[in-house]
């Protein structure tokens, strides 16, 4: 019988085989062994969830990025995050903060600035960043009262070094709240036996700037919302980046805007004087963006027999330096007022002083003398608004001084116009700021300006002038929506002037006999004002100051007295050498007499003035 070799037919292969034995086999009656089933990712919704996020810190940057100063940019982040990327927010910030390149203090103090939590109504359906927010019921009742503190922290933390803060601080990078280094960090952060509820997700980013660390920021879920995601650590570093940026840009913005500030405002004059036969008021207001502080002062300058400089001027351009050039120039200007030089002498050498500062410093600058005796002012510009004098019955004049070209233009010849100056006018200088703007040019701001006062004026009757100091206010009621686009400044003078019956005016020979003739014109004069009372005082004082006068005098010696709320009386002379009071030994025959007139006027002064010298004192009058 013969053997056939084994047939292969419906036999299968070695590698089927050994496939088949490794599947479960499926016999009758037996379940299947379940398989771990492995979710596909949507690729449709990643993108979306991804777009979204983008969108969200998009708008979040651009909302914290709107902010100016520190407590703007901190509640830009947290209206920005709360509700549509956490429940709730602490930021903590260095205190102090420190600027720009300074060293910061130690110890190392973290201050609770702000904290926001989830506040929502039925209507809100929008979170702070501009995204929509689907809101569970379970996560709008829970977290209605907004007296309930989701995370109770300190308000002060002290951050050790080599401690687990420093240590999350140091890292930079945002951490999970369930990682073992914020678990350590964050009761440091909260404060003792503080820590983040049961079953809230929290972030804990540091905001770090330019150079340091600044702060931290705290991000809170509830249990009831989907937990951060790994993405979710790249939100909260762009948003910690922007912030710690902005605070930092914030913080060195506002250290230059007051030190502008405070440089313009030292620079102007703290308290006006009160000269006699006029009185002062004045205004300042900085630009609406304080940090474009510009260049804009007045001044009023007390000068000798009774007058008053009234200065008002603008340096062209917005910035510290402009600042700095004002005060350059405007005690350049008190220096020449107190040389006594015509108000077109004063603009040339003002003219002369800003091109040594530099080819591009110019300003405008109108400078005005009162003469309360004659009743006269005047009035040299240079490029200047011109000033507006209101007249006691009501009458809004634009005065017409020649315009003149700024200052540092150099090679220009000023002019002065003498104007009269009526008892009971108000003299107004300002600068472009009140009556410029982007909504209006000059000229018709000038116009809206003087309708203004000629209204003001018609309130109080034409037998009386305007308050001055309400009148200020009222003036600047003039400014509209736009037109604080420059800083302005605004100086009033009523003109009261004094009457020529309050005036005794004399010439002296420069001779031995002049101090007797003094004291008996004097004498007179008081008589006829009825005070006799002071001519003991009076006598003494003018004999010592005359005395002095015709002891180094060439010409005829000038004797004044005033009478107003003082009896002021005043000498001059053409030597220029100031007197000085001194000591006067017991063996010195003279020496004596300025130290009586110390003793027994309110006040004494001397000028020296292009002629000569004015010596003056003043004495108290007895009702």
């Amino acid at each position: 019988m013969t053997e056939h070799p084994p047939s292969h037919e419906g036999r299968q292969p070695l590698v089927a085989r050994s496939q088949e034995r490794t599947r479960p086999r499926q016999e009758a009656g037996a379940s299947a062994v379940p398989q771990p089933v492995v979710p596909v990712p949507d690729p449709v919704a990643t993108a979306r969830r991804e777009g979204d996020r983008l969108r969200f810190v998009g708008a979040a940057t651009r909302r914290i990025a709107r902010g100016i100063d520190l407590d703007e940019i901190v509640l830009g982040l947290c209206r920005a995050t709360v509700p549509t990327f956490s429940d709730a927010i602490l930021v903590y910030l260095r205190d102090p903060l420190p600027v720009g390149d300074e060293r910061p203090v130690s110890p190392f103090v973290l201050r609770l600035r702000r904290t926001d939590r989830l506040r929502l109504t039925d209507d809100d359906t929008e979170g702070a960043a501009g995204i929509p927010v689907q809101l569970s019921e379970g996560l709008r009742l829970p977290i209605l009262d907004p007296q309930s503190d989701v995370i109770p922290a300190a308000e002060l933390c002290e951050v050790r070094s080599g401690g687990a803060l420093s240590e999350v601080l140091r890292g930079v990078r945002p951490v999970f709240g369930d990682s073992a280094a914020a678990r350590a960090a964050l009761p440091e952060l909260l404060g003792a036996d503080r820590t983040v509820p049961s079953g809230h997700r929290a972030i804990l980013a540091p905001l770090r700037g330019r150079r340091r660390v600044i702060g931290a920021a705290v991000f809170l879920r509830r249990p009831d919302r989907a937990a951060f995601e790994p993405n979710d650590l790249l939100v909260a570093a762009q948003l910690a980046t922007h912030t710690a940026l902005g605070i930092d840009k914030a913080v060195l913005y506002g250290r230059e805007a007051y030190i502008a500030d405070e440089l313009q405002r030292t620079m102007l004059p703290e308290n006006l004087p009160q000269p006699t036969g006029v009185r002062l008021a004045s205004r300042y207001l900085p630009a609406a963006e304080t940090a474009r502080v510009g260049g804009d002062w007045y001044d009023a300058i007390p000068l000798p027999g009774s007058r008053v400089a009234l200065v008002v001027g603008d340096v062209m351009g917005h910035s510290m330096t402009s600042a700095a050039i004002m005060g350059q120039l405007r005690t350049t200007a008190q220096t020449l007022a107190g040389l006594d030089l015509p108000p077109q002498e004063v603009l040339h050498h003002l003219d002369e002083q800003a091109q040594r500062l530099g080819t591009d410093r110019m300003a405008t600058c109108l400078y005005a003398v009162y003469d309360p005796v004659s009743h006269r002012i005047t009035i040299a510009n240079a490029g200047h608004p011109p000033p507006i004098l209101l007249h006691l019955g009501g009458r809004a004049e634009v005065l017409r001084v020649p315009p003149g070209a700024p200052i540092g233009v150099g090679g220009v010849d000023f002019e002065a116009v003498e104007l009269d100056a009526p008892a009971g006018a108000t003299l107004l200088l300002y600068t472009d700021g009140l009556v410029e703007s982007r909504l209006r040019d000059v000229w018709t701001g000038i116009e809206q300006l003087r309708e203004r006062l000629a209204a003001t004026a018609q309130l109080t009757g034409p037998d009386h002038s305007p308050p001055l100091e309400a009148l200020c206010d009222d003036v600047l009621d003039v400014l509209g929506p736009g037109d604080r686009d420059d800083d302005i400044a605004l100086l009033a003078a009523r003109f009261d002037g004094i009457a020529p019956s309050d005036v005794a005016y004399w010439f002296l020979e420069p001779e031995d006999a002049a101090p007797g003739r003094a004291r008996r014109l004097a004498r007179r004069a008081l008589a006829r004002w009825d005070m006799e009372e002071l001519s003991d005082s009076v006598e003494l004082l003018i004999s010592e100051v005359v005395t002095n006068a015709v002891r180094y005098a060439e010409r005829p010696v000038t004797l004044r007295l005033l009478r107003t709320d003082v009896l002021r009386c005043e000498v001059g002379d053409d030597s220029p050498q100031l007197p000085r009071q001194r000591r006067a030994r017991d063996t010195d025959e003279g020496g004596r007499g300025l130290f009586l007139v110390n003793r027994l006027a309110r006040r004494w002064g001397a000028t020296r003035l292009s002629t000569g010298k004015v010596v003056w004192f003043e004495i108290p009058t007895r009702t």
